[in-house]
C-alpha cells in the first residue's frame, strides 16, 4: 500500500478529499450499525455489474490505495505505484502527468494506477490510454472485473482476493489475503461471518 500523505499538505489534500467524497461517496457515511461501514455507491455499482460483493471490492481498494485523511482511511483515486514507490496526486490531471512521466522511464509492468492499483503492463488489454485508469469509475470497473475473473463459484472470496494480488498464489497471496481481511472486518463489522460474502451482496 502507498505511503500516507505528508502532514504539511494535509489542508490541500483534505479539500481534494472532500471533492472525492462528492464524486465517489467516500464520506463518513456508515450504515446504521456503528461497527459496520457501508461501501460507497460507486463501489456498489461497479461490484453489482459483474457479480462481486461490494465489501470485497471496497476492502481491496482500501488495501491498494488507502490513505489517512482527517483520521480516516479512504481509497485515493489518484494513486500511483512506480517500481515500488508510492505517489499520490491531488487531481486526476496531476496524476496523469505523473503517469506519463513514469512510463517514460519505467516499464508498464512495474506501474500500478488508481483505486485498485491496476497494473499497466499486465492489464494493457483493458484500456486504450493509460490515463483512463485514473478515472475512478473505470478503475473500479476494471478491478471488479479482475476479482470476478479470479473467483470460482462456491469458493471463498478471500481466495479470489489473494489471486487479485498474485494469480499464481503462494505466500505473497496469503499475506495479501490477511491484510485485506482486516479491511473486510472493518467494512462488514466484527461479528459478521465471512460466509456472508460468498454471494453477491450490495
Amino acid at each position: 500500500m502507498a505511503a500516507p500523505i505528508a502532514t504539511g499538505r494535509l489542508v490541500q489534500w483534505s479539500a481534494m478529499a472532500a471533492h472525492a467524497a462528492l464524486v465517489l461517496g467516500t464520506c463518513t457515511c456508515a450504515s446504521p450499525a456503528p461497527a459496520r461501514e457501508l461501501p460507497p455507491p460507486a463501489y456498489q455499482l461497479a461490484a453489482q455489474q459483474v457479480g462481486v460483493p461490494s465489501p470485497v471490492l471496497y476492502a481491496v481498494a482500501l488495501q491498494e490505495s488507502g490513505t489517512r485523511l482527517r483520521g480516516r482511511l479512504i481509497p485515493w483515486p489518484w494513486t500511483l505505484n512506480v517500481a515500488g514507490r508510492a505517489e499520490r496526486y491531488p487531481t486526476r490531471a496531476n496524476a496523469c502527468t505523473g503517469l506519463r512521466k513514469a512510463l517514460s522511464h519505467t516499464p508498464a509492468s512495474r506501474i500500478d494506477a488508481g483505486l485498485g492499483q491496476v497494473n499497466l503492463g499486465h492489464h494493457a488489454h483493458r484500456y486504450v490510454h493509460p490515463c483512463e485508469l485514473l478515472d475512478p469509475y473505470r478503475n473500479l470497473a476494471i478491478a471488479a472485473e479482475i476479482l470476478q475473473e479470479q473467483h470460482t463459484a462456491g469458493e471463498d472470496w478471500l481466495v479470489a482476493i489473494g489471486r487479485y494480488h498474485r494469480p499464481a498464489g503462494g505466500a505473497p497471496a496469503a499475506r495479501y489475503r490477511r491484510s485485506v481481511h482486516q479491511h473486510l472486518a472493518r467494512v462488514l463489522g466484527p461479528d459478521a461471518s465471512l460466509s456472508s460474502i460468498r454471494t453477491t451482496t450490495p
